[in-house]
Formats: C-alpha cells, structure tokens, sequence
C-alpha cells in the first residue's frame, strides 16, 4: 500500500526513532509499504519518520541508478548491489570512512529541492534484517551516501542540516514557503479530525 509522505515542516521528521523491540507483522507490512512508497516517489531511500512513524526503520533501493555506481559487502562478502535490492535495515548502526566527497542529494520530504552535501566516501554498519539476523554491510558509492541520508532521518537529522550557509540562504524562501504549505495542511487535517470527533 502505498502511504503519504510528510513534508519539511512536519515535526515527525525532527523526531529521533524509537528502537524497534520486535520485528513482527505490523513491521514487515510497515517496510513493504515503505518499499512500495519509495518506488512510486522514484526515490531510493526513505525512513520511517518520513511516513509518519519515529521508529529506527529504513528501506534503501539503488538498483535504478545508473549514473551513481555503488558497490557493497554483506557479512564480508563482495555483492552485485543490484541483486540485494530492496534492502530493509532496522536499528542500523554505522561507522564512516575518515575520507568524504560532496555530491548532489535530494529528499522525498523536500520536493524539487536538492543541494551539495559532503559525506564519508563509505561506511561500514550493522543492521537487523526483516528475518531476525545481524546483517553487516559495507558500502560506499551512492548506496553510502544513501544510507548516511536515512540515518540521519533516523535521528531527526534533515538534509538541509547538512548544507554550507551559503546553499541554505539561497534555499531560504523555498524552505519557508514548503514549511508555511505542511503547517497549513498539518492545521487542516486537525481541523477535520476535530469535527469528525465531535
């Protein structure tokens, strides 16, 4: 099922994750329709508070992106990234490599806004599969810089946090108009909910 994402201005997506105790039923429909939802939104990553859940959960797809190579280690074991799409982490840990590089990054949350934004080149981590095991991935390419983005969503982290001054300013209105739309809507939504109660 494919589910509404939550725009910047939203106060979920400030909201650090709550660790998931127990992958179950409610967490495997939970990843599927956020796989199905990053898919629609041609996105490759998209975390739980994106959704509108402040869990430690996220789902990461790089298979489409030809222009953006990645490559990755699963458990020590060198892997087509392609074939371990879509890749579902839960209560992701990871460690980054001292050496960054800037690239181009966007945000589901973020419409039609994208800016530079320096990352480590790679990352070593551990997650929890949808299966109960440890998983331990090493990436770097657009699968590490990917999976640095979610993280921070994890922990309240946006994107825009991340951009040089300069870039932010230059974004300003944008960011402001995109905040005053959510808030509007987030208001109306309360509004209604208010009168279907009553």
């Amino acid at each position: 099922m494919k589910l509404s994402i939550l725009q910047y201005g939203n106060p979920i997506l400030r909201s650090k994750g709550r660790r998931v105790e127990k992958v179950d039923d409610h967490i495997r429909e939970l990843a599927q329709n956020m796989v199905e939802t990053m898919h629609a939104a041609n996105g490759v990553g998209l975390a739980a508070q994106q959704i509108g859940q402040a869990l430690q959960l996220t789902v990461l797809d790089v298979s489409q992106v030809e222009a953006r190579p990645s490559a990755m280690k699963l458990n020590g074991e060198s892997v087509d990234p392609k074939s371990a799409m879509p890749l579902v982490l839960i209560n992701p840990e990871i460690k980054l490599s001292n050496e960054t590089e800037i690239g181009t990054e966007g945000c589901l949350s973020f419409p039609e806004i994208n800016g530079e934004i320096e990352r480590a080149k790679s990352i070593i981590g551990c997650a929890q599969t949808l299966n109960h095991e440890r998983v331990e991935i090493e990436a770097s390419g657009l699968l590490a810089r990917a999976i640095q983005h979610e993280l921070d969503h994890l922990n309240g982290i946006l994107f825009i946090d991340r951009m040089n001054s300069a870039a932010k300013a230059a974004l300003s209105s944008r960011l402001k108009r995109l905040q005053k739309e959510t808030q509007r809507g987030v208001k109306h939504r309360q509004a209604l909910a208010s009168e279907t109660i009553l």
